[in-house]
């Protein structure tokens, strides 16, 4: 595809709308590793982490010393290594590090905190493979990223080790879905409607409290996380989640960063081959990776 820009990845997103059943959503999701290609030069392998398959991803002269622990999005439902292989190993290769990449628990058929015991036991992982926790970032996008605050918090709360960082791609962290970016980025959001998140809460959840801590990172005390790096784009229903874990981690002493980009949609990232803002994206989530890793 030689054009390319937001238009185009809007143009594609009309011609592939969303199917009604979990199972063709899935599908249809996963199929992005035929169309978004990773590089054939990325080492990819098959490991167990360790309670999730997941999949190890080098990049030509990657540090195998440091990592990534990369959370892919899908509103816990769908999502998956097949549907972000593609993203994973593009941040691993701007951050010159190696990535994990877990197919963590999805609901319904397994809710809340499964995709939380996934992730942190992923990262537990990466420690018994001799990675230290300050070569870790723990990075995610939509569901995934609300998830890499819950999984900051959940260490935070073991008294375990915290990473270098964490980077959320405009993160979901509010289960209630009641901020008013569902109603004044509505028309300009093709990806996200707030019925279609409110379904996929509720299978999440599955009768837990919309505000629970490690599923509306949101409604958490913030205190004692690391540094975060948050990337939202001003034409999604997301930014007002984005915009509000900012401003409490800020709040409650988190070095945060916030970027808004315009005109962007939810995870623009996702659209690498098609949108040069995706690869600015994906190198700034790199340079801030490398510069709280101290590479």
């Amino acid at each position: 595809m030689t054009a390319r820009g937001i238009t185009v990845v809007r143009a594609h997103l009309a011609k592939h709308p969303a199917p009604a059943d979990i199972a063709s959503r899935r599908a249809q999701y996963d199929r992005a590793e035929r169309v978004f290609k990773t590089p054939a030069e990325v080492t990819v392998e098959p490991v167990r982490a360790p309670q999730a398959a997941a999949e190890w991803l080098v990049p030509p002269g990657a540090r195998t010393d440091a990592a990534v622990l990369y959370l892919p999005g899908g509103g816990y439902v769908i999502g998956s290594p097949r549907s972000h292989r593609h993203v994973a190993a593009a941040i691993a290769a701007a951050a010159g590090i190696s990535a994990l990449l877990p197919d963590y628990r999805l609901a319904p058929e397994h809710p809340f905190p499964a995709a939380v015991e996934d992730a942190t036991a992923a990262y537990g992982w990466l420690m018994a493979r001799g990675i230290a926790p300050g070569r870790i970032v723990v990075a995610g996008d939509s569901a995934g990223g609300g998830l890499t605050v819950a999984t900051l918090l959940a260490l935070r709360d073991r008294g375990q080790p915290l990473p270098a960082a964490g980077v959320c791609i405009s993160p979901w962290v509010d289960m209630t879905c009641s901020a008013a970016s569902y109603t004044t980025r509505a028309e300009a959001d093709p990806m996200v409607r707030r019925d279609g998140i409110l379904e996929m809460a509720r299978a999440y959840l599955a009768g837990a409290d919309a505000k629970t801590p490690l599923a509306s990172p949101l409604h958490a005390d913030l205190r004692g996380l690391p540094p975060l790096l948050i990337q939202v784009g001003s034409d999604e229903v997301l930014l007002d989640d984005a915009t509000q874990l900012a401003g409490q981690a800020k709040a409650a002493g988190v070095d945060a960063t916030l970027e808004v980009w315009q005109d962007m949609i939810h995870v623009w990232h996702w659209f690498l081959p098609m949108l040069d803002e995706a690869e600015r994206a994906v190198a700034g989530i790199g340079a801030f990776a490398r510069s709280r890793l101290g590479l």
